[in-house]
């Protein structure tokens, strides 16, 4: 081959990596139900249930979200509720402001399983997740998102509460690989997500490096959830949308769009898992922002063409 020509294609070879890796598939996610939500967070699908649990953390409501009639049922609480996570078909587990409790979905009844440190009231609980053995991982954050005086803790079905990682400033998505062998997790003001070796016998984990460093002017991570293919997908805050990432490249996948600049979490659901459920919030917007985007706080959805994955239950090893 002319030397010319080797010389030209090995100048052109970056500008057409770039070429081939900005073709990122945009799915437009629409509007399932309505809400004002200043924080709509801590979205997961009930396996038990086949329905949708989320919250909005500020209006201190629970939400249960039913497909086949497109409305929810919602429970009001007198404090901050911040994620929620599957037990039994008839009991779901709660992280409020201060403290883990289990409520009865037919009556209502709450129960107390453990308290969270919030240092004299200065922070409150964020997001949180159970592990594969059943673990609930949950963190916390400062009012005035103080730079990092907030923890990542777990809790068990006894109660035990044991921090595991400190000098957090705003604790959220959490994700485990299909073996078992990471778990993914966001300090959001730091704009990226951690990998970590993860011990599910031992509830340990152990720091492995930065697996995904979000695109400049996407927003900041939020809740997250994994795919069966063991993708992640990020909901950006300020970034109108879920961005999917291969975890062991870097490569941004896919976005999905939400016409509201503050996306919060997400979650896999429907019969097949095949759908991509979307909380936004309302929390942070001016006026203006909330009349250009007036869907803000609602819930939506779309279909983005891969399956989830079955959520772990509080007190239940897989």
């Amino acid at each position: 081959m002319n030397k010319k020509l080797i010389f030209l294609l090995l100048l052109l070879l970056p500008m057409l990596s770039c070429v081939f890796h900005s073709k990122v598939r945009e799915i437009e996610a629409k509007p399932v139900f309505r809400a004002s939500a200043t924080t709509g967070e801590g979205s997961i699908w009930n396996s038990d249930r086949h329905t949708l649990f989320w919250v909005d953390i500020e209006g201190k409501s629970l939400f249960e979200f039913f497909p086949s009639v497109d409305t929810c049922a919602v429970w009001k609480l007198d404090k901050m509720i911040t994620t929620v996570v599957p037990e039994t078909d008839s009991t779901v587990v709660l992280a409020l402001q201060d403290e883990i409790v289990r409520i009865n979905l037919n009556t209502s009844s709450l129960t107390h399983i453990a308290d969270i440190p919030v240092r004299d009231g200065l922070m409150r609980t964020n997001d949180g997740k159970c592990d594969p053995a059943g673990r609930l991982w949950v963190g916390t954050m400062g009012f005035e998102t103080q730079k990092g005086i907030a923890s990542l803790y777990t809790v068990t079905a006894d109660g035990a509460v044991s921090k595991k990682l400190p000098n957090v400033t705003i604790s959220n998505g959490l994700v485990w690989t299909s073996d078992k062998r990471f778990m993914f997790y966001n300090d959001t003001p730091t704009g990226r997500i951690a990998r970590f070796r993860y011990n599910a016998e031992r509830g340990e984990i152990l720091y492995d490096g930065t697996a995904i460093t979000l695109p400049k002017n996407s927003g900041s991570p939020d809740g997250m959830t994994i795919d069966s293919k063991n993708n992640l997908w990020v909901a950006q805050w300020g970034g109108f949308g879920v961005y999917c990432y291969n975890p062991y490249t870097g490569e941004l996948i896919a976005k999905i769009k939400v016409p509201a600049p503050h996306v919060a979490s997400c979650a896999f659901g429907g019969e097949n898992l095949d759908v991509l459920y979307i909380t936004t919030a309302r929390a942070g917007l001016s006026e203006a922002q909330l009349k250009q985007y007036p869907l803000s706080g609602s819930l939506f959805s779309c279909r983005p063409g891969v399956k989830g994955v079955t959520a772990n239950k509080f007190g239940h090893q897989q």
